[in-house]
């Protein structure tokens, strides 16, 4: 992972190597902001590559950035840009006075060899994920893309839904994102039928969709383990499919439904136990969503090889000591 703070550098020149080194060269934009604003600007920057693709995560002061003409001839990049903006909402210039505006959460894809100009709505900065993926015929389906410039996907849309839930667990540990490598074609594929650019009714995209759901229902049963009535059920309904093909989504993972929510809310527990030892082990396993006390204990033990009570003196660990596999199903 490449990393990049203006903190090392003199306030007086912060702005400048930002503009020529992560704008200019880096990603082949002109970026601009004001004279007298430009002493207190600062900015973080990293890049992980994500197989072929690379993931850039940045958090900046506010300016008005474009990729002009000059800018695309001078670095030219066959490939397709999909970002997430999770913070600081702007309005986006597409060209033949196509202006949208791009708000916080929303997801922009596009070729990246189109112009554009965004120019931020506030003065408090912004968060932003990148994700960079070049272009072959076997990743867009033979479709054409080069005319496909960038704008935001539709807020309310279910491809929407799963290309975020993908995005969004691909970046909650960078240190992980490459993990994520086989997940950029579905991402890419989804993004396309949401577009418009593909055809649904492939096996690839069939691939893709299966992958996206699965993602957006982890991130329901992650969301609301701390439910005891959370089921299958009420996923199912969320994300408008049926209960069997729910179910089909956990089969090839190798863990159903029930062991991976019970896995999360382990988890949840470990982590709680060691870190709020101001908490009951009582309150704590009913704050992850355990109903019965009894069948928590049953399950940490046999996941972790220890007590509850002997769990908070040993820091937690990236994994349990056991196979994920040998979770005990919580009923």
């Amino acid at each position: 992972m490449l990393t990049f703070t203006t903190d090392a550098l003199r306030p007086q020149d912060r702005f400048e190597h930002w503009c020529e080194v992560r704008g200019k060269s880096l990603f082949g934009v002109t970026i601009e902001l004001e004279r007298d604003k430009r002493a207190d600007f600062s900015g973080r920057f990293s890049a992980t590559p994500v197989g072929s693709a690379v993931l850039a995560q940045m958090s900046a002061s506010s300016y008005r950035v474009s990729r002009t003409a000059s800018d695309i001839a001078r670095v030219p990049s066959n490939s397709l840009h999909l970002a997430w903006q999770v913070r600081g909402p702007g309005h986006m210039n597409i060209g033949r006075d196509r202006v949208q505006f791009v708000r916080n959460g929303d997801l922009v894809f596009g070729h990246s060899n189109l112009p554009f100009a965004s120019t931020p709505e506030r003065t408090d900065g912004f968060d932003f994920f990148s994700l960079k993926i070049p272009v072959t015929d076997e990743l867009v389906l033979g479709a054409r893309i080069e005319d496909a410039p960038p704008v935001a996907l539709a807020r309310d849309a279910s491809l929407t839904r799963l290309v975020g839930a993908m995005f969004r667990s691909m970046t909650r540990d960078l240190a992980l994102a490459g993990q994520f490598a086989g997940d950029v074609a579905h991402m890419v594929r989804l993004a396309l039928l949401a577009r418009g650019r593909v055809r649904p009714r492939q096996d690839e995209i069939r691939a893709a969709l299966h992958a996206g759901y699965l993602h957006a229902a982890r991130e329901i049963l992650f969301r609301d383990l701390h439910r005891a009535s959370l089921t299958p059920a009420a996923v199912a309904t969320e994300l408008g499919i049926s209960l069997r093909q729910l179910h089909a989504l956990f089969e090839p993972t190798g863990l159903s439904f029930a062991r991976t929510l019970t896995a999360a809310r382990l988890k949840a527990a470990r982590r709680a136990l060691y870190a709020m030892r101001e908490r009951s082990i009582d309150e704590i396993a009913f704050s992850c969503g355990f109903d019965s006390i009894a069948t928590f204990y049953r399950v940490f033990r046999s996941t972790y090889g220890m007590t509850p009570g002997d769990a908070r003196r040993i820091p937690p660990q990236d994994q349990p000591a056991n196979s994920a596999n040998r979770v005990a199903t919580a009923r």
